[in-house]
């Protein structure tokens, strides 16, 4: 018996949907009613009771799914001693996040056993197929609110910083209104680049009841800070992590009013054990003030 005919079986029961299950694994529906299929053969039992309708646990399958889950916990278990026995922990990362990683690393170590770190500075769709093939084993996010066949756990919020010119005319205000900035070109992050933040972005702007005029996409942080340095008539937005990492002196970064924010998120494995998951929430997590 296979662990991924287990697994097969225990997604189909959570949807009751062959189609949808067959997302959440990221396999044609055809492989999925196979496997099914070659389970019940072997175990002697039907599984599911299926018509064009609906698709139902018979009791056999009730009883298997108990033990199906208890199979792949222990399987989880034992694969979470192989990592930490490697020693290394694969993260995905972006810019911005080298306070939060210093931070929880030193959390993880303190709370279990010694391991290596490898970073992965990743474009985000490349950093979660990595963590899909399992080539990764977290990975932090801006903006994501899901992910096919991975968990995104919220865990952070960062304030959104107005970034200018040191020449623009509000570069030395403490804060700066958001109807202030009307008559300046808004820089935002290509979507193509950074698709969550450059909607995250979009939405709060919007949710602020304010249209600003568009100029031409940014890339990365750094082009982000040498053009509109160079542009006094532009501006752009970036979330507080990233604005701390800036060592440019050519821009300010000031708090926005009213106020906007973007959820950083930990995305992990679906089948990582829920106690690792809720210490690397804690891990990553801000920083608690004394």
């Amino acid at each position: 018996m296979e662990l991924r005919a287990l697994r097969y079986f225990v997604t189909v029961a959570d949807e009751l949907h062959f189609g949808r299950a067959a997302e959440r694994l990221h396999i044609a529906q055809p492989a999925v009613s196979q496997q099914i299929a070659r389970l019940e053969r072997e175990l002697g039992v039907r599984l599911f009771d299926r018509s064009p309708r609906h698709v139902r646990l018979t009791a056999a399958g009730r009883r298997v799914l108990d033990a199906a889950r208890g199979a792949l916990a222990a399987a989880d278990q034992v694969r979470l001693a192989a990592k930490t026995s490697a020693g290394t922990m694969r993260i995905g990362t972006a810019p911005g996040f080298t306070t939060r990683l210093e931070r929880g690393i030193d959390s993880l170590r303190e709370a279990g056993s010694p391991f290596d770190v490898v970073l992965a500075d990743l474009p985000l769709d490349a950093r979660l197929n990595a963590l899909r093939q399992g080539e990764l084993d977290v990975v932090l996010a801006r903006g994501v609110l899901s992910a096919p066949g991975l968990r995104v756990l919220p865990t952070w919020t960062e304030p959104l910083l107005a970034v200018v010119s040191r020449h623009h005319p509000v570069a030395h205000q403490t804060v700066v209104g958001i109807t202030q900035l009307a008559g300046s070109v808004l820089r935002l992050p290509a979507r193509q680049h950074d698709p969550p933040l450059h909607d995250a972005l979009t939405a709060a702007l919007r949710e602020a009841g304010v249209r600003p005029r568009l100029g031409r996409p940014v890339g990365t942080t750094q082009d982000t800070i040498v053009e509109v340095g160079s542009d006094p008539r532009s501006w752009a937005v970036l979330p507080a992590d990233q604005v701390a990492e800036i060592s440019s002196t050519r821009v300010s970064a000031i708090p926005l009013e009213p106020a906007m924010t973007i959820t950083g998120s930990v995305v992990i494995p679906a089948d990582l054990p829920t106690e690792c998951a809720l210490a690397h929430v804690e891990a990553f997590r801000d920083a608690v003030m004394a």
